[in-house]
């Protein structure tokens, strides 16, 4: 491990309570069973991981693969596959039908925001602004984060629900990936 690995980690354990792992010092970090590499881009890290396969086949049907692997960077709040199950019955497949691309490429692009935007940033920008913050997501309009706790953050959509990020950091060549426990509404 070198020094820069190693400062790394030290500033992580600091902003996590102490709580740091190799894994977490490398900023390689296991997401539904996979390894996601920092050295690739947010597409190529997802479609390896076992609890986003609806979020991927999602982004496939809505066309949004190229964009996701541009240059970026992009913070994608991830769904789980378990937040799209929360949906009402038959939502998903509704929207990965191709009549209903738009409506489905805007609630995708309502769950990414233009930037790198890691605990501590959102941390410091929610203490910054008094306690919430709101980021401009790539369909136009906003999300509203605060904290939920010292070390949780949680994100606020348009319509009032909440999600709550269950792994934070996840490092991309192209951004930065925040897993979210629902899907979120624009």
């Amino acid at each position: 491990m070198n020094l820069k690995h190693l400062l790394v980690g030290v500033a992580l354990a600091a902003g996590l309570g102490g709580v740091a792992t190799a894994a977490m010092m490398n900023d390689t970090v296991t997401v539904g069973g996979a390894p996601m590499y920092p050295t690739k881009n947010i597409v190529q890290n997802a479609v390896n991981s076992k609890d986003n396969t609806t979020l991927v086949a999602a982004v496939k049907a809505a066309g949004l693969v190229t964009a996701l692997e541009g240059k970026g960077p992009f913070t994608v709040f991830a769904p789980t596959n378990e937040a799209f199950d929360m949906l009402p019955k038959g939502t998903v497949a509704t929207l990965l039908k191709p009549a209903n691309k738009k409506m489905l490429t805007s609630i995708l692009l309502y769950h990414v925001v233009p930037g790198d935007f890691t605990f501590g940033t959102l941390a410091a920008d929610i203490q910054g602004h008094g306690g919430t913050v709101k980021l401009k997501t790539l369909n136009g309009t906003y999300l509203t984060f605060k904290m939920n706790g010292p070390r949780n953050i949680e994100v606020m959509d348009a319509k009032g629900n909440t999600a709550n990020i269950i792994i934070y950091n996840v490092k991309q060549s192209n951004g930065v990936i925040q897993v979210i426990n629902r899907v979120l509404m624009p």
